[in-house]
């Protein structure tokens, strides 16, 4: 899907859907939307004042033109209040626009760019949610049956403007790359797991690494070995598909210094090893690696982008498998920092992955981290499926990391990470043990990751609740989500604009 720019006056467009707003307080056409009610003989005032236009957010209305202009139809969204207006609703009201498009098999759109000239809005941040969205929500996995459905595309959108800056240009195409990365995120987390093995995950990260020119590694078991990569190479035990430790790294400065970790759980599928999970929707443990996969789509975003920050990214890979060489509920294992762990429950395992993952990042120069993973139940239960739990060693880091959250529209809540929690994750007999019971455990299991963080400033990011949606949104289908893509890519931007303080 392409999209350009479009200075023509509106009622001699020639396209399939012809998009325009309204807002909610308004009780009579404005601007463009005052043009062609002009060439309908007022029609649009009509159903204006007929209450089936009303301008509340997201509200559609479509409108057949007859000939009398030249877009086939017209499509109305409601704005909502204008005072409420902002980049987030620009990136919904694109999505809307887009689905409606797909619907209506409409191949070539037209629309406003919403909220130019709004005070709540830079003309950039217009743009890029624009296109954001559009791409988000032209987002399908074909899937693998054999009568597939032919799914309509969207072939062109053009956006309405008299002046364009290169402001604008750029924002299209931000918005471009942390869209298509999100999507290739999501057709990482889609792909069953027999099609999406840390083989396959890492033939993925390599073809991005040759795409932008970054440099590449993969780890294969005998050198995990020789670095003592116990946490990696213990949960690996129990599958046929060998491990890999993934490193792409970005060179966005002259000098390696000052470099933005970024660590992805890689589980590519879990059924919890020796500590067997419930069969009943295990299919959707292929997507165990949504840690993984935001990484890989954050750093197809910043290959696109080309940000001045160095980022290093880490992604440790395997599946949790039982069988009879799997590692057991019981044993204890050593990590390539030197700390010992006690296994309680094998189905605590992307801590373990993470440990090692941790750790080698830091040991390719790291300053900074942030690990994203699937990590556990309890953020569901605590956050549910709408906010990405956030836990932190260090408060100034997190407030940049926040920041960036909330300009790239994802939801994000810190949870709390008291010394006293770190007493459930004590071992007895090792310096820790991977569960720490029931209570608090998603900031237990965080900080048994930081833990390997030590003194680097570190983010964890629970995105189990987040990571798969079993409904569709404006701009998320059923499936994988993409989730924290556009966060790392907005504070990798964020660093390369502004430095680390």
């Amino acid at each position: 899907m392409k999209i350009e720019f479009l200075n023509q006056p509106v009622t001699s467009i020639q396209t399939d859907l012809l998009v325009l707003g309204h807002y909610s307080e308004n009780t009579k056409p404005q601007g463009k939307l005052a043009d062609v009610d002009q060439a309908l003989d007022g029609a649009i005032s009509d159903l204006i004042q007929q209450g089936e236009i009303t301008g509340k957010a997201k509200e559609t209305t479509m409108i057949h033109t007859f000939g009398k202009i030249s877009a086939k139809r017209i499509l109305v969204i409601g704005l909502g209040e204008k005072d409420a207006f902002d980049q987030d609703m620009v990136r919904e009201i694109a999505a809307v626009a887009v689905k409606t498009a797909i619907k209506v098999k409409a191949k070539k759109v037209a629309s406003c760019p919403f909220g130019i000239k709004h005070p709540n809005i830079h003309e950039h941040h217009v743009t890029h949610s624009f296109a954001e969205g559009a791409h988000l929500a032209h987002y399908r996995f074909d899937g693998y049956s054999s009568k597939k459905e032919e799914q309509h595309q969207v072939e062109l959108i053009q956006l309405i403007a008299e002046e364009v800056s290169d402001e604008l240009k750029y924002g299209i195409e931000c918005g471009t790359a942390y869209a298509l990365g999100t999507n290739l995120a999501r057709d990482l987390v889609n792909t069953p797991g027999n099609m999406m093995t840390p083989t396959h995950m890492a033939e993925k990260a390599i073809e991005i690494a040759r795409r932008y020119g970054m440099e590449y590694e993969i780890l294969e078991r005998d050198e995990m070995e020789r670095l003592g990569m116990g946490g990696l190479l213990a949960v690996a035990q129990g599958s046929e598909q060998p491990p890999k430790m993934i490193v792409l790294k970005y060179r966005g400065r002259e000098q390696w210094d000052d470099v933005l970790g970024f660590v992805g759980k890689g589980l590519t599928f879990d059924t919890g090893g020796i500590s067997l999970k419930p069969g009943a929707n295990m299919d959707e443990m292929k997507m165990d690696m949504g840690g993984g996969a935001a990484v890989l789509g954050a750093m197809e975003a910043i290959g696109r982008l080309r940000p001045k920050v160095n980022v290093v990214a880490v992604i440790p890979s395997t599946e949790n498998m039982p069988s009879g060489k799997a590692y057991k509920p019981g044993d204890v294992i050593k990590t390539m920092s030197g700390k010992t762990i006690e296994v309680l429950n094998t189905d605590a395992e992307g801590r373990l992955i993470l440990s090692d993952g941790i750790t080698y990042a830091k040991h390719l120069g790291a300053s900074r981290i942030i690990d994203l993973a699937t990590l556990t139940g309890a953020v569901l239960i605590a956050l549910g499926d709408v906010t990405t739990a956030a836990m932190t060693n260090n408060e100034e880091f997190l407030a940049d990391f926040m920041k960036s959250a909330k300009k790239a529209g994802e939801k994000v809540w810190q949870l709390p990470t008291f010394d006293e929690y770190k007493e459930q994750i004590k071992s007895q007999i090792a310096d820790l043990k991977n569960t720490g019971g029931r209570l608090a455990g998603s900031i237990t299991a965080a900080l048994f990751v930081g833990a390997f963080a030590e003194e680097t400033p570190w983010i964890h990011l629970d995105i189990a609740g987040t990571a798969w949606s079993n409904k569709e949104t404006a701009t998320t289908q059923k499936g994988g989500t993409g989730v924290m893509v556009r966060s790392l890519v907005q504070i990798a931007k964020h660093y390369g604009k502004y430095g680390m303080r």
